[in-house]
């Protein structure tokens, strides 16, 4: 919720139609999805352009809602539209998203406070978060939630700010020129942060230093830079281009304006030395040892130094740093429950985003359970609690958990079924009085409340190997593919096989959230399961017989019809209308009606008309091998012929599917009515043709169980099989031959990354474990280690026993934890 704005005040001086109606005009709410509204009286709607659907075809939606202030496109005004609308204030311009850009410019005129912006190529989020969580010692801070720094996410954020709150950090990313002069008109930022530089939209500019220049033009304004000056081409740029008294350096070197030296404090973490450049010297510590995050935390007290704070308080801060996920993850819970786990903060905006995700995930079988924190930097507790409260009737919480001394005193506004505890401790010993069962339960708090041990307790495996999904990766891929298609192209995706290993019914729901059109799984009891978790999406079963017509009936699911005897067997059996796929084998020579068999289907169909063709599909057999284009070519003739056959004999226009991914890339021109998504959505281009286009949507994840020093001659493993060749370092890891690392990657023949060093397996591949050589890495127990992900890739890694993605992902155990984040 923002200050209140005229919106006629906003309207009447914007360029556009402004038709201003008998509502009231004041706003203190933006949204742009009208499934998502809550108190729409106060509510501007703005209706973006989207991929599928204009935002405006949504807007009745959002009227019904007693939405009654509207930014609209021009293009979509309409006698129809304003009828529609009666009595709205409605605003018709060119690009909508140019009016929000606009809207939140005047929220930012009107804020008081001082504003950080933060830029570069990676450490933007983790630095707003920390520096967020030191400045609260001294201020009341507002942050841009989750890593909204885009053309989108930037106005979103800056009209998240209030009057009362003393500062702003707010995030800018840029992809390509000219885009950060608009962000720098949003933001207006005084302080400035340029934490890295890397390689990141690389091929969006003419080479490093126009990306540092654009980036640059964040701090146009600005008071003061804070950036490193150990980076040559950042502090260079920076030096040409702003004056000595803008400028802020740090350097662990002489000759910088803070020289923030780091030195080891053994295992508790790393001492960092301060010599400002009035003499001053100050020893922070950390628990923090690796590189990244101790470059992170000199920007973070730098810049908490700068904004007056002093050294001790910016080391009570930085105790309470923890590297924690800052995103919100999906996981198994006890009791069959889902957790929902947002433990790393706690703020209004940050509440609702995960509530907005919540509500993604389907209905549970049980009650929607919320445990929150109390928000102790948000303001005065009992105006907090009531919009707290209002967000949990708003999204339909059933139950709420509410953990702090404050809670207790303002519980009537909370719904019926509630819980108080004065801190976590309590809550966790008296956990089991709350019995969840099958419940969805987002666990959400600031980091002073340690939620995290909230979440453990939670947790239904213990298993320290984690596949982890990322859902806006999944979505960039999802969007991806469908840019490659003409409007009106539908996706079908295949999500058979537990989605490839990754968890049919969560990432079901993602789809049906992100666009998708089908859904595809192998067997019937895969589309039951969809089913009884919520989902809505048209379901096509690969493999099913007349036997399972009960089951497809009931939970309204698409069999495909692959030969004569069973589409006889389900037009005898069925009493009611059912919809099927018929397969037709242009050349897989797997299953399918052939040319032979077209001319007794037309006749069964015309005699069995509740048999209806929902779809008519063929496979490719090697739509991903350039050597066999003629005969991808030829399988894509062949449909089009029989296919047209079918329509014309039977007078009806069912989705003609014949694309797999490898094929949308090559053969776009036959995308048709449909195309199959499979693997791509994963992010593996299988033609090797885009894969730089793509993000890796899944990581395989463990972690070190032992370290252990080894001489030279010594044998690892099973059958002595790996031996030492000097003396050394191995550790032994989480993960083995049970939970999908195949056996063959021992030996040598793969490595894993840990802190960034590549560590080749040695010895056999054990069943519950394996080892790898950490000589000279500097690895202790606990450590994190990827075992495919962005390196090694999934293909690189299917490629070292020579074979393919897909075996590699179906594989994964299931005794291995699913995590879903968003970031």
């Amino acid at each position: 919720m923002i200050d209140p704005i005229d919106f006629n005040a906003f309207s009447v001086n914007h360029s556009g139609d402004y038709l201003p109606g008998s509502a009231p005009a004041q706003i203190q709410r933006v949204s742009i999805d009208s499934r998502n509204l809550q108190n729409g009286t106060s509510t501007l709607f703005v209706a973006l352009e989207g991929t599928r659907r204009s935002g405006w075809h949504f807007a009745a939606d959002a009227y019904r809602q007693q939405v009654r202030n509207f930014i609209l496109p021009a293009a979509a005004h309409s006698p129809e539209l304003q009828t529609s609308l009666s009595g709205s204030n409605l605003l018709f311009c060119q690009d909508p998203l140019h009016a929000l850009q606009d809207l939140a410019q005047m929220n930012r005129h009107a804020f008081k406070g001082t504003v950080v912006g933060i830029t570069g190529s990676n450490g933007k989020t983790i630095v707003k978060e920390w520096l967020a969580q030191v400045l609260s010692e001294n201020y009341r801070v507002w942050k841009s939630p989750k890593s909204y720094n885009s053309q989108l996410g930037v106005p979103l954020s800056v009209l998240g700010m209030e009057s009362s709150h003393q500062v702003a950090l707010l995030e800018a990313g840029i992809s390509q020129p000219g885009e950060m002069k608009r962000l720098e008109a949003i933001i207006q930022p005084r302080l400035g942060i340029f934490t890295t530089i890397g390689t990141a939209h690389d091929e969006n500019f003419e080479n490093l230093e126009q990306k540092i220049a654009e980036k640059c033009v964040l701090f146009a304004d600005c008071r003061f830079v804070i950036y490193r000056k150990d980076v040559e081409k950042i502090s260079g740029y920076l030096e040409q281009h702003f004056p000595p008294e803008v400028r802020i350096s740090w350097s662990e070197k002489p000759g910088a304006d803070y020289m923030l030296t780091v030195k080891p404090d053994g295992k508790k973490g790393s001492r960092l030395l301060l010599l400002g450049n009035d003499l001053s010297t100050y020893t922070f510590t950390t628990t923090f040892r690796d590189p990244a995050s101790l470059e992170n935390i000199r920007h973070v007290i730098v810049s908490g130094l700068v904004l007056g704070m002093s050294a001790q308080s910016v080391q009570r801060g930085l105790d309470l740093l923890h590297a924690v996920d800052m995103r919100l993850t999906a996981k198994q819970g006890i009791n069959r429950c889902r957790i929902l786990d947002d433990s790393y903060n706690n703020d209004l905006a940050g509440l609702e985003i995960a509530l907005e995700f919540m509500n993604q995930q389907g209905k549970p079988a049980g009650k929607k359970v919320l445990i929150l924190s109390e928000m102790l930097q948000e303001g005065k507790q009992s105006v907090v609690h009531e919009r707290i409260a209002r967000m949990i009737t708003h999204y339909g919480i059933d139950r709420f958990v509410g953990v702090g001394k404050n809670f207790d005193s303002h519980k009537g506004i909370f719904p019926e079924q509630r819980a108080f505890y004065p801190d976590t401790d309590t809550l966790l010993e008296r956990l089991s009085e709350l019995n969840l069962q099958e419940d969805l339960i987002l666990v959400k708090g600031a980091r002073a409340f340690h939620f995290e041990r909230v979440v453990r307790a939670l947790e239904a495996q213990v298993h320290d190997t984690v596949l982890e999904i990322n859902l806006n990766c999944l979505r960039h891929n999802f969007d991806h593919y469908r840019a490659q298609l003409k409007p009106g192209t539908k996706v079908m995706v295949m999500v058979k096989a537990f989605a490839y290993g990754s968890g049919s019914a969560e990432i079901a729901h993602h789809l049906q959230q992100i666009g998708a059109d089908y859904l595809s799984v192998a067997y019937p009891d895969e589309g039951v399961y969809l089913r009884e978790r919520g989902v809505e999406l048209p379901i096509m079963v690969m493999n099913s017989a007349a036997r399972h017509l009960d089951l497809l009936l009931r939970y309204r699911l698409e069999p495909v019809v692959y030969d004569l005897q069973t589409l006889r067997e389900l037009a005898d059996t069925a009493t009611e209308n059912l919809s099927i796929h018929l397969e037709l084998d242009t050349g897989m020579r797997r299953l399918g009606m052939e040319e032979m068999d077209l001319e007794a289907t037309v006749t069964l169909l015309q005699q069995h008309p509740h048999i209806q063709m929902a779809g008519l599909f063929s496979h490719l057999a090697a739509a991903d091998e350039a050597a066999h284009e003629a005969f991808s070519r030829q399988q894509l003739a062949l449909f089009d012929r029989w296919s047209r056959f079918l329509m014309q004999r039977l007078g009806c226009r069912p989705l003609r599917h014949v694309l797999n991914s490898a094929g949308i890339i090559r053969f776009p021109e036959y995308a048709l009515d449909m195309v199959r998504l499979g693997i791509g959505l994963f992010g593996v281009e299988i033609n090797g043709m885009e894969q730089e286009k793509l993000q890796p949507a899944v990581s395989l994840k463990t972690v070190v169980s032992q370290v252990r020093k080894l001489k030279k001659g010594e044998t690892i493993g099973y059958g002595r099989r790996g031996r030492m060749h000097a003396d050394g370092e191995i550790a032994t890891l989480a993960i083995g031959y049970a939970d999908g690392y195949d056996r063959r990657f021992g030996n040598g023949q793969a490595y894993v990354l840990i802190k960034g060093n590549k560590a080749r397996t040695i010895g056999t591949i054990c069943m519950d474990m394996c080892m790898v050589d950490v000589t000279g890495m500097d690895v202790r127990e606990g450590d994190a280690v990827m075992l495919f992900g962005e390196d090694p890739s999934l293909q690189q890694l299917a490629e070292c026993i020579g074979t393919i993605p897909y075996e590699l992902l179906t594989g994964i155990g299931r005794r291995v934890k699913r995590l879903y984040v968003l970031d």
